[in-house]
């Protein structure tokens, strides 16, 4: 795997190629849509199907969704929309013991909240969102179909014993002795598996393809086993399931696909895929053209994990508050961040898709963040480390009106207004007793400009019993107030954000940043002993999360859950969407104005 840089420009997309060369071929032109999935004869008197083609998002909703699933979402909804066709939502849910209705909400959500719908119409028109156990019927018909074609049969051997007979990479596997029983008597024992009769794990029903296959997944390969489990969608209707290796090609069939798109991995499955099609479309169970499956590389970003199995545990063990704990790459976590939805586009389609496996640096996808945010998150002034500022010759019984851009590229958006008095927050880097070389705000004797407000001199400072500095006062410029004649009037180099100590309100700030300090996590590094072996967990960042009490400019108090700014010089927050109370937003930090990891680390 690779390190890889992109260009801001989109990248390259090989399967729109593939795409736009069967739409030029008319390769789907015969295929009919009756408006619902279906075998073929449910189609034959169909109409052409007019969206030409359809793709697919297919999550089994047995977690929550993460990044690398934003790509597939973004890919396969924006392919249809960009040639007129069709995605489809559906939820391969073959596997009982693991799935929960839980997952199915929190994917639909995610995938609205990316912007993407299988809805086409208004109400009443075109629903395309399905499940696997929509086809269950159909999927234990095609299997007796297979076994009546002697194309399938039952095994009994245990599942060691079917491990032991695979084979190797380099030895061809064995055939099973319950290989070759007759039509009949698998029949009969796939009749009485569905009827409940047998123990999990007593027979399981095998394709009957090449033991001696050098793809070993062509070596008879599982289609249906027994489970005695409820299921979240059909309850206790059945007690045998279809593998998702054979449920996959099925369900693309059934629903028209044209282009099933998926990760690399599942390129070696791919000649099983084929192989079943062919051989349910000999039997015209299924229409051709048939279903396409094309591979892609998977996303893999640094400074994160993907795996479910990792994911499970950092929430299991505690080590984040949840599956939305917002250092999390899921997108319940993502959403609760801040990030934005147009960003996740943006990124994907500077990335682009290509066969090639490669380690993506997280900044672009934060740079893909901050070029979204700045162009459309209002600005407001947030003081993080709060420091006394006294102008000691500002009357202190009044207050007037500073005016402040909402947006510096949108001046439509208009201004606000930031109350200004005697007593302000401004930053506790501002002030410097003793400057250090270059140093250009506060100081003894300097002066800097309040931002939207007057020109100040820096007179001195208060301090505690232990010598910290609690205060720092100085004298305003009247002529120099901003948008004023007299402004221009003393040219100073430092320039300070500030509120109105008497307006400002202290609010709950949450200074997120990346769950892991190095780019792989768990990975061996120069200078490993040969045997070491790394437990990513020792890779967490301990400082990932820090929460702060920061003084806001009074128009933040009205903020909204998930509404998003840019906290000048800080960087962009959002109001939490689950702790933030009305008049009580609690903020998160969604990403810095720069990168502060590239030189760093």
């Amino acid at each position: 795997m690779s390190n890889e840089t992109h260009s801001a420009a989109p990248a390259a997309n090989f399967i729109k190629n593939i795409i736009e060369a069967d739409l030029a071929a008319g390769k789907h032109a015969q295929r009919r849509w009756a408006g619902r999935p279906g075998p073929a004869a449910d189609h034959a008197a169909a109409p052409l199907d007019p969206a030409r083609i359809r793709t697919r998002f297919p999550p089994e909703p047995n977690g929550y969704l993460h990044f690398g699933h934003a790509k597939s979402i973004l890919l396969n909804f924006g392919l249809a929309k960009q040639y007129g066709g069709r995605c489809h939502l559906r939820f391969d849910d073959t596997n009982p013991e693991k799935e929960e209705q839980e997952y199915v909400d929190s994917i639909v959500d995610s995938v609205q909240w990316l912007g993407c719908s299988w809805q086409i119409g208004d109400k009443g028109g075109e629903n395309n969102r399905y499940y696997a156990s929509d086809y269950f019927d159909w999927m234990f018909a095609f299997a007796e179909y297979l076994i009546s074609a002697g194309h399938a049969y039952v095994d009994s051997q245990s599942a060691e014993e079917m491990r032991a007979n695979r084979g190797t990479l380099t030895q061809p596997g064995k055939d099973s002795p319950y290989r070759n029983r007759s039509v009949a008597e698998n029949q009969d024992l796939f009749q009485r598996m569905r009827a409940g009769e047998f123990a999990d794990g007593a027979h399981i029903l095998r394709a009957k393809i090449d033991m001696a296959a050098p793809n070993i997944n062509l070596r008879d390969p599982a289609i249906y086993r027994i489970r005695h489990a409820t299921h979240h969608n059909t309850g206790d209707k059945w007690c045998v399931y279809p593998m998702y290796t054979y449920a996959h090609p099925i369900e693309d069939a059934l629903e028209c696909i044209t282009h099933s798109i998926c990760t690399l991995e599942f390129e070696d499955q791919r000649p099983f895929y084929d192989w079943l099609l062919a051989r349910l479309a000999e039997g015209g169970l299924v229409q051709r053209p048939l279903p396409q499956q094309i591979e892609f590389s998977r996303l893999n970003l640094t400074y994160i994990v993907l795996s479910k199995r990792k994911l499970i545990q950092l929430v299991d063990e505690k080590h984040v508050s949840g599956w939305d704990d917002p250092r999390m790459p899921t997108l319940v976590g993502a959403r609760r961040r801040g990030y934005s939805p147009d960003g996740f586009k943006l990124f994907v389609e500077r990335i682009g898709v290509s066969k090639n496996d490669s380690l993506i640096d997280y900044v672009l996808f934060e740079d893909a963040q901050r070029e979204v945010m700045n162009e459309s998150d209002q600005r407001r002034i947030a003081v993080l480390d709060p420091l006394k500022l006294i102008i000691d010759n500002y009357p202190a019984s009044q207050f007037e009106d500073c005016q402040a851009p909402n947006h510096p590229l949108h001046p439509e958006l208009g201004e606000r207004t930031m109350p200004f008095g005697r007593e302000l927050w401004i930053e506790a880097e501002d002030f410097q007793e003793v400057p250090e070389k270059g140093f250009r705000r506060l100081f003894p004797g300097n002066k800097a400009r309040l931002r939207y407000g007057y020109v100040v001199e820096c007179t001195g400072c208060d301090k505690d019993t232990d010598g910290k500095v609690i205060a720092v006062h100085c004298t305003y410029l009247p002529e120099t107030k901003s948008g004023t004649p007299g402004a221009d009037s003393v040219k100073v180099k430092g320039n300070l954000h500030w509120v109105s100590a008497a307006h400002a309100y202290p609010a709950e700030i949450r200074l997120f940043d990346r769950l892991f300090s190095v780019p792989a996590p768990g990975a061996r590094r120069e200078g490993d002993a040969p045997d070491l072996e790394r437990d990513f967990l020792d890779d967490l960042n301990l400082a990932s999360k820090t929460i702060i009490t920061a003084q806001l400019e009074s128009s933040l108090k009205d903020a909204q859950p998930e509404q998003r700014f840019q906290f000048e010089r800080h960087g962009y927050f959002v109001a939490d969407r689950i702790d933030s109370q009305p008049g009580r937003p609690v903020f998160n930090r969604t990403v810095t104005l720069k990168d502060s990891w590239g030189k760093e680390n």
